[in-house]
């Protein structure tokens, strides 16, 4: 059966003090609308509808980022969840299938937990929750397996806010029921709002079956401030570590270590503590990452060895058995087979040889001021120690830089090229020079 999203997104959410619209606010390297939209995704849904309101310009443009084929409607007048969903329907007209309204600011919920409610043979499906402190969530009212009614906090008995089954405020249906159902609701209550929790009394009294499927309380995490964010960041950090660890990865220290949602590592890799992976990093098999590492939009592969304390940019592409070092930063730079970068180097916008050694000190000189330029080194070349290879410039396979070299010209294979001034000593001039300053600093002194 055909399936559909409709994700609302259209408030301000003033508690996070923020020019940035809610769902837009990051966890794991991706904004929150994003993670409701993967999740989703894992459905194959055939359309996907976005209700945008605050700041619907740049909702618009990262849900489409996203999802090129994604639509986007806009929620002029903020009038409640049921408001929301009747402005996605026009765009799902002539659809046949289920749909599920989702909400951007709701990240965790899995793909597995909405497949279960497509699943669910009840006319209406809620997903719903225990809840270790329901509070003033709206609590879901069951007899037999039936839903029979959600009811807000603020409307429930005593009796009923004993209820711990509470409402995630995600459901499912079929489209026909849903438009039949959203467009009947009323805004005759204290807020003038149009709720879309007033479906399932609708149902029930039109003699449709509602019921609840349930997942864990931490799936229906809702952002709503900071501290919430902070709250989604920790648990998806959890279940990201948790799932590179069950497919054979080592984390010596999980809680140090800060995945994306896009992290991919392979099995038998090392990863030590404090170690962040920015957007786009995919580490293949047998690799180790040494502490206080920060890689970003990289490719490492099998047997690579980086750290501690190195830096990975966009564009790096570690070959295998590759060795980057401490303090080593590399961006757009291809280092083949066997390349050793032990430390305190900068490769930028380079593409050097197999088994090429770059010594300690080295950078590429890749920017003018204006534009950026190559620097190709071939195989087993040799960069002596505080090498400044200036950009657009090559070294042959076999060749060697001296120590200090400014390199500004082609060296040819196996050639050694020594670009730095000549050393000169004048005895007792070191002396004379330090007894000058010396007075210069006692005279200072005087006149303050």
């Amino acid at each position: 059966m055909a399936t559909a999203l409709i994700i609302l997104a259209a408030g301000q959410g003033t508690r996070m003090n923020s020019d940035l619209p809610k769902v837009l606010h990051r966890i794991a390297g991706a904004p929150l609308l994003a993670h409701a939209m993967m999740s989703g995704a894992g459905l194959s849904p055939e359309r996907t509808v976005i209700v945008a309101g605050h700041g619907a310009e740049a909702v618009t443009r990262a849900a489409r980022e996203w999802d090129g084929a994604v639509e986007v409607v806009i929620q002029e007048r903020q009038e409640g969840t049921g408001h929301a969903v009747q402005q996605a329907l026009p765009a799902l007209e002539g659809f046949e299938g289920r749909v599920i309204v989702l909400y951007g600011d709701t990240p965790l919920i899995r793909p597995e937990t909405l497949q279960q409610m497509l699943d669910a043979p009840s006319d209406v499906v809620v997903l719903g929750f225990e809840a270790a402190d329901p509070g003033r969530y709206g609590r879901l009212v069951v007899h037999l397996g039936q839903l029979y009614r959600i009811i807000e906090y603020k409307d429930a008995t005593d009796e009923e806010r004993r209820i711990t089954l509470c409402n995630s405020g995600v459901l499912c249906t079929e489209f026909s029921t849903l438009k039949r159902l959203v467009q009947a609701l009323r805004n005759d209550n204290v807020a003038g709002e149009y709720y879309l929790t007033d479906i399932i009394g609708a149902a029930r009294a039109e003699g449709l079956t509602a019921e609840v499927v349930t997942c864990p309380e931490a799936e229906t995490l809702g952002v709503n401030s900071r501290a919430d964010l902070a709250a989604a960041e920790a648990a998806m950090q959890a279940r990201l570590r948790a799932e590179v660890m069950e497919n054979g990865v080592t984390l010596s220290a999980p809680d140090t270590v800060f995945l994306s949602h896009d992290t991919v590592i392979g099995r038998d890799t090392i990863v030590g503590p404090h170690v962040v992976f920015g957007t786009g990093t995919t580490v293949e098999s047998e690799a180790e990452i040494l502490p206080y590492c920060h890689l970003e939009g990289c490719h490492i592969s099998r047997g690579a060895r980086v750290g501690p304390f190195a830096r990975l940019r966009p564009g790096a592409e570690l070959a295998e058995d590759v060795h980057v070092g401490n303090f080593v930063e590399v961006k757009n730079t291809i280092l083949d087979e066997g390349v050793k970068v032990g430390h305190l180097t900068y490769l930028g916008d380079a593409h050097v040889g197999e088994h090429t050694n770059i010594g300690a000190g080295t950078i590429t000189c890749n920017y003018d001021g204006v534009m950026k330029h190559r620097t190709e080194i071939g195989a087993r070349a040799f960069i002596g120690s505080d090498t400044m290879l200036v950009a657009p410039v090559s070294v042959g396979a076999g060749a060697m830089t001296a120590s200090g070299s400014v390199i500004t010209e082609d060296v040819p294979e196996n050639a050694l090229a020594l670009g730095r001034a000549r050393q000169q000593n004048k005895p007792g001039f070191a002396a004379k020079l330090f007894d000058l300053l010396k007075a210069k600093k006692a005279s200072r002194q005087k006149e303050t």
